[in-house]
């Protein structure tokens, strides 16, 4: 007995939602994992996950944040670079910050917590930070010595053209001190909560300073990278942390220098990427050769 034409096509799509269902729904992935249980690839396959004494420490491959409990950086290790996902280094939620260069201007709200920092405020606040702690040059063009971006937002009488009639250091509240006195002959404000004066029609000014064009704080110290799990420091950077590192577990600057040197990896195949610092093997290494007494 030949079937209804309707119900040949439906047998024929449910034979092949079963045979797709056990190729693509077991047997694909079981094979991928039968490949990953292959000796030399099993510790990729699980995260490159290190462990120290028995106790998962972290992954090879994903950074981590080496702070206290209040987010203070830990003097004795040396730091990751800046993470975007999440509340930092949260693999559920890599993620870039999506502010580019035209971010220059904060958001300053009467409520501390819905105000929101530019690219250039986090960048200049990160520098300040990174100098103090590291005792470098943490000065960078268009930075305030405050720690926020050296912006202004400068009004005239007849739009683009006219005299000026008022200039305000956007991203400074009280009690700051504008970081200039004066643009042009008329003295600069601070910035009042709640007020954008870019909608209110302020030209934005960056103003450069006389902070040096090649800053001693690297970019990676200051930026986070595009997933937010970047494991990896630039030797630039680890080389600022070596007097600090070095101080505080009482050893020779040299030698933590050439543990640095040690754990530095070259571009990939020679000629793709940047050499690279990884942050956490650095770490451990440094507590097995330079134990904290």
């Amino acid at each position: 007995m030949r079937l209804p034409n309707w119900l040949a096509q439906h047998l024929a799509a449910l034979r092949a939602l079963l045979v797709f269902t056990v190729l693509l729904g077991f047997a694909y992935p079981l094979a991928l994992v039968a490949v990953g249980r292959i000796p030399g690839l099993q510790g990729k396959a699980d995260g490159s996950l290190v462990t120290v004494d028995g106790r998962t420490v972290g992954s090879t491959l994903i950074g981590q944040s080496f702070t206290d409990a209040d987010g203070n950086p830990v003097p004795r290790y040396f730091q990751s670079r800046p993470s975007a996902a999440g509340a930092g280094y949260d693999p559920t939620a890599t993620a870039a910050s999506n502010l580019g260069p035209e971010s220059v201007v904060d958001t300053i709200a009467s409520n501390p917590d819905d105000s929101k920092h530019s690219l250039l405020t986090q960048v200049c606040a990160r520098s300040r930070a990174i100098g103090e702690l590291d005792g470098v040059d943490g000065r960078r063009p268009y930075c305030a010595p405050d720690g926020v971006g050296a912006v202004l937002a400068v009004f005239r009488a007849d739009g683009l053209t006219g005299r000026i009639t008022r200039v305000v250091s956007v991203n400074q509240v009280a009690p700051a001190t504008p970081f200039l006195a004066s643009y042009q002959g008329m003295p600069v404000e601070l910035a009042q909560p709640g007020h954008d004066y870019v909608a209110e029609g302020g030209v934005v000014i960056p103003i450069r300073g006389d902070a040096p064009a090649d800053p001693a704080v690297p970019a990676d110290a200051v930026t986070a990278s595009g997933s937010g799990l970047d494991p990896h420091i630039s030797p630039a950077y680890a080389q600022i942390q070596v007097a600090r590192v070095a101080r505080e577990r009482g050893a020779d600057p040299a030698a933590v220098r050439r543990l640095v040197e040690e754990h530095t990896t070259g571009r990939a195949l020679g000629f793709m990427g940047e050499p690279a610092v990884n942050v956490l093997d650095l770490n451990l290494a440094l507590d097995e050769k330079f134990p904290v007494r």
